[in-house]
């Protein structure tokens, strides 16, 4: 039962409550680790009395991910064509998780050394993603934190296996190490198929 001092206290909060916005409302109930079981009791009975339902709890931040565990199954020195492999597996339902490219994205020269951007699953799932990886390439999907991502074709036999070269390994390691910028040996397209090159304004063969 509540003292006299709690029932004031309630009303406080019942009117603070009734003088806000919906907007206010909700911003309030989505921080509930700031309320005390009152504020929150009460807050809960404003929400009833309004029609409004309780915003989704927030999702909750993964937990730390033991690469140990983890297979990888495809290495990517590109990060857009590893965010475009990883979004193709999470499309169909496979847990997946990308290991360092937070390295590549601080800078590219990096991607040499480290191995690339690694696409890693669970073991149970090693199996079906990379069959899935192996289907045909697909024009074009929706990727997260990329948007709509277009697979380039080639221009000599219309292959969606290409790939962006932007400097050879040797070049990339001696660059690195000395901290220079070389000249860029190879830049561009390459076909898988044809082995067909190409930059943007023309094609080599």
């Amino acid at each position: 039962m509540l003292n006299s001092d709690d029932l004031k206290e309630r009303q406080r909060l019942a009117e603070t409550y009734a003088s806000m916005t919906d907007g206010e409302l909700l911003k309030l109930a989505s921080n509930p680790e700031a309320l005390t079981e009152m504020a929150w009791e009460t807050l809960e009975d404003e929400l009833d009395r309004r029609h409004l339902e309780l915003p989704p709890e927030p999702a909750q931040p993964p937990a730390h991910i033991d690469f140990r565990k983890l297979v990888t199954i495809r290495q990517f020195r590109d990060l857009p064509e590893a965010l475009l492999a990883k979004g193709s597996l999470e499309s169909m339902g496979i847990q997946c998780f990308l290991r360092d490219d937070n390295l590549v994205r601080l800078d590219w020269f990096i991607s040499n050394f480290v191995g690339g951007v690694k696409l890693c699953v669970n073991p149970e799932d090693a199996e079906n993603a990379q069959r899935l990886l192996d289907e045909p390439i697909l024009e074009g999907m929706y990727v997260h934190g990329v948007g709509l991502y277009e697979q380039p074709r080639c221009p000599k036999c219309q292959s969606l296996d290409v790939n962006f070269q932007e400097l050879d390994r040797p070049v990339a390691y001696l660059s690195a190490f000395l901290r220079v910028p070389m000249p860029i040996q190879r830049k561009g397209w390459r076909c898988h198929s044809c082995n067909a090159e190409w930059e943007d304004e023309g094609m080599q063969v």
